[in-house]
């Protein structure tokens, strides 16, 4: 169902197919730094899709995507000045920031929720049989951990009462469950759609039911203060353009599997049919900036292993509303997905 506008601001869709002459403050690459090697089947991928796609270029910016492996990677290659934003885990924005890197803040979230499931073996009927099970983590402490010891504990369940088997990478664990050597992880849908063979597994706590239970803000467009001065337009285009092609995504979700098929030729069609109906409530057609998630998120996180010696944050100290509420002075706001509650 089409979104409804709760502001008549919004300049007319059409105007989406022409240039944005003068919008970008230079011609100088904007340099947005990912941490995944092609385009995932999450909702974050509008970040790749939005360059490939020209969402950038009709808002006058012009984006390079800079690809590294993983948050610390990215962090690094943003402090070394090698890019102009990074989309980064909150855990890691906050350590950074608690670490002396005080001039960052995050100025948008393209992914609203979090697209993460618990898979397990057709023997574990429910969360109360994962007492004694072999449940597979990325390390001990680490925010898969945290988070599905969350999920869980509002489940009536404790993950500390399963064998505990520490893996690392999503795509490690649920190999080693389809190969019997662990009963459950966590993972994210994607993952779980993409796996060849299923027979045996079943999803023990779905997308919904996991972020009911974890209702918390994963990563965030990152940039430093350097850059929201000396380069204010081109951030407020990027911004911009993640929300324009999120709402358009939101109106179509066959915009997606389109793009998508695209960009990633061996990808099954049907299988981005069944992902992209699981992001219906996904899309971060408000720039994803709810400061009551923001919130919520920083304060679980402070009380993790992870951040026992850390100092916690006021919100204003690792956040800036000021990119996004300018997009949305221009494009107004959408009604049924992340609130613009500031």
């Amino acid at each position: 169902m089409p979104f409804k506008l709760t502001h008549l601001l919004a300049l007319p869709f059409l105007l989406m197919a022409f240039p944005a002459d003068g919008l970008a403050q230079s011609e100088t690459p904007f340099r947005l730094i990912v941490t995944h090697l092609e385009p995932p089947l999450v909702p974050n991928s509008v970040m790749d899709l939005a360059l490939e796609l020209g969402y950038f270029e009709r808002e006058g910016v012009a984006v390079e995507l800079v690809r590294v492996q993983q948050t610390p990677s990215a962090l690094a290659a943003l402090q070394a000045g090698d890019g102009e934003m990074a989309n980064i885990g909150v855990d890691a924005l906050l350590q950074a920031i608690a670490a002396g890197a005080t001039d960052l803040r995050a100025v948008t979230s393209p992914n609203t929720s979090l697209p993460f499931l618990i898979a397990a073996r057709q023997e574990i009927g429910s969360v109360a049989d994962l007492a004694g099970a072999r449940f597979g983590v990325g390390r001990i402490g680490s925010l898969d951990h945290s988070l599905s010891s969350l999920v869980l504990d509002s489940m009536g369940a404790d993950i500390e009462q399963s064998q505990i088997v520490t893996l690392g990478q999503p795509n490690v664990r649920a190999q080693a469950l389809a190969a019997g050597q662990i009963d459950a992880t966590t993972m994210s849908i994607g993952t779980w759609l993409s796996l060849p063979e299923k027979a045996g597994l079943h999803v023990l706590v779905d997308q919904d039911a996991y972020f009911a239970g974890a209702p918390l803000v994963n990563k965030v467009n990152a940039v430093p203060n350097h850059v929201l001065q000396q380069r204010p337009e081109d951030v407020a285009a990027v911004v911009r353009a993640l929300i324009r092609i999120s709402r358009d995504i939101g109106n179509d979700p066959q915009l997606w599997v389109d793009a998508m098929t695209e960009a990633l030729p061996d990808a099954d069609r049907a299988v981005l049919t069944d992902l992209v109906s699981s992001f219906d409530a996904s899309w971060s057609v408000n720039g994803g900036m709810s400061a009551l998630a923001l919130g919520y998120t920083a304060d679980w996180l402070y009380g993790t292993e992870d951040f026992t010696d850390t100092l916690p944050l006021r919100l204003e100290d690792w956040v800036d509303f000021g990119p996004v509420d300018a997009a949305l002075e221009t494009l107004g706001t959408l009604d049924g997905m992340d609130p613009a509650d500031r």
